[in-house]
């Protein structure tokens, strides 16, 4: 009984010490969100009272054609995307078929169904280049993306004139019919232009791959949004992002011909905050179709544990660690704000586990007082303040998922959004995990590899219906 009582109290003293930690690392997370909120919503009520009750919002019915129009060159790497590649191809060509593009799809030597399914939707469009690279695959999707860039030099030297900008999008994406004219008008003004991100929904996943969808509800519903309001850089998410031909020019230049740094992990978001340490201008573009559609990329994210850890640690890496390392913290206070925010993601899951385990310990102690073991855990006035502070965070914080996931995806999607947050917390605590692991073995060995997420592509019913509802 002695024993027990002596572990019951060495349980004490570290929930009490995992609990302080947790609890300052809720709140300012938490403040820090609710900071970004208040700013938003202070944004949007004045965009409201002074600028769309003077003018309609633009459409793209409402869009006018650009003033200087080219043609966009579209970059899609692809490494063993045979299942999906000429299934997005395909849904390219219908739905830009008057569009002034040519896709570029980069390919590897030892992964002959992609290049065979490739092949044969070019064969239906001849907007289609297969681009080949001299090496066996697969590596980073920037060293693809290299030679992709290599390939379009090329092809303006055979048509004698260059392209006005390059397109992004990966070989799972549901492109919009209204994007590249849209690219088209507003690369006259900005060097890089990215459109929203909407995750699919999954009958398959629907815990794992919902998570997606609420997180991108509101990362491109408000924190873009937010970024480009006040000044800071908007970086690219990888897809359904434009960037212009002289900036990608600009940079190549500088790193010996090579645009994309197959260095890193996450070149699609670190290129965004290059361009804007180069004074270039990125904007986030919200605009809607002539049904009322939000113009935007829509593909399907992993739907298994394993897969979203995969990725998320790749995500964790290149934005958080390596990120840290390889972009610093340049730029102005505000700028510095929004980089900190984006690599808080691995501290927050450290923060997370410790929540849940503060939480265990509390809930054995408890038990273990009502069994007459011991004495209840210890709550100081401090404590119980931060307690009720980080619950008004959490409740604020629940309430913001349901708000944006309700206006992506419907009131039903909202309330899913709720439950599906535990979900969120165990894929970033065990992507972190692995991410920290990752980034060890790059520091030792320095090199990086494309890891390999599963992709698939809507059917072509289930694409109708959407389409049509």
């Amino acid at each position: 009984m002695e024993t027990l009582k002596a572990v019951l109290g060495i349980i004490a003293v570290l929930e009490h010490e995992i609990l302080l930690f947790a609890l300052a690392g809720l709140i300012i997370g938490g403040l820090d969100d609710f900071i970004m909120d208040m700013i938003f919503l202070f944004r949007q009520a004045r965009r409201e009272i002074f600028v769309y009750s003077r003018h309609p919002r633009m459409t793209a019915a409402t869009l006018p054609p650009s003033d200087h129009p080219g043609r966009i060159a579209v970059f899609i790497p692809a490494w063993q995307e045979e299942n999906v590649i000429g299934a997005m191809l395909r849904g390219c060509i219908m739905r830009w078929q008057a569009a002034d593009c040519m896709l570029f799809v980069g390919t590897y030597p030892n992964d002959p169904g992609t290049i065979r399914a490739v092949t044969d939707a070019a064969q239906e469009d001849d907007r289609i280049r297969l681009v080949v690279l001299p090496h066996d695959g697969g590596t980073t999707k920037a060293d693809c993306l290299n030679h992709v860039w290599a390939a379009m030099l090329r092809e303006e030297e055979a048509m004698g004139r260059p392209f006005k900008a390059v397109l992004l999008h990966d070989a799972e994406d549901v492109v919009h019919g209204d994007e590249i004219r849209l690219f088209d008008r507003m690369i006259d003004r900005f060097d890089m232009v990215q459109i929203p991100v909407r995750p699919l929904l999954s009958d398959r996943s629907r815990w794992i791959a919902g998570h997606y969808a609420d997180e991108f509800a509101e990362a491109h519903g408000k924190h873009l949004v937010l970024r480009e309001a006040v000044g800071a850089a908007v970086p690219s998410a990888g897809v359904g992002c434009c960037f212009a031909r002289p900036m990608l020019n600009r940079i190549a230049q500088e790193r010996g011909g090579m645009p994309f740094d197959p260095a890193s992990l996450t070149e699609d978001y670190e290129i965004g905050l290059r361009i804007a340490e180069k004074q270039g201008r990125t904007a986030f573009v919200t605009m809607f179709d002539a049904q009322g559609e939000l113009i935007c990329t829509q593909e399907h994210f992993p739907e298994t544990l394993e897969a979203a850890i995969r990725q998320k640690a790749r995500w964790f890496v290149g934005i958080a660690l390596a990120g840290w390392d390889r972009m610093g913290w340049h730029g102005s206070l505000r700028e510095r704000w929004m980089r900190l925010h984006d690599r808080r993601a691995a501290l927050s899951a450290l923060v997370l586990f410790a929540a849940y385990c503060a939480s265990l310990g509390y809930a054995l102690l408890t038990l273990s007082a009502a069994a007459g073991l011991g004495p209840p855990p210890f709550m100081s006035p401090l404590i119980e303040g931060a307690l009720l502070v980080t619950t008004l965070l959490m409740l604020w914080r629940l309430a913001a998922r349901f708000f944006w996931s309700s206006r992506a995806y419907g009131w039903k999607q909202g309330l899913l959004a709720i439950p599906r947050t535990l979900f969120a917390n165990i894929v970033s605590m065990l992507a972190a995990r692995r991410a920290l692991s990752l980034y060890l073995r790059q520091l030792k060995n320095g090199t990086v590899i494309w890891e390999k997420t599963h992709h698939r592509f809507p059917a072509t019913g289930e694409l109708a219906a959407r389409e049509q509802g």
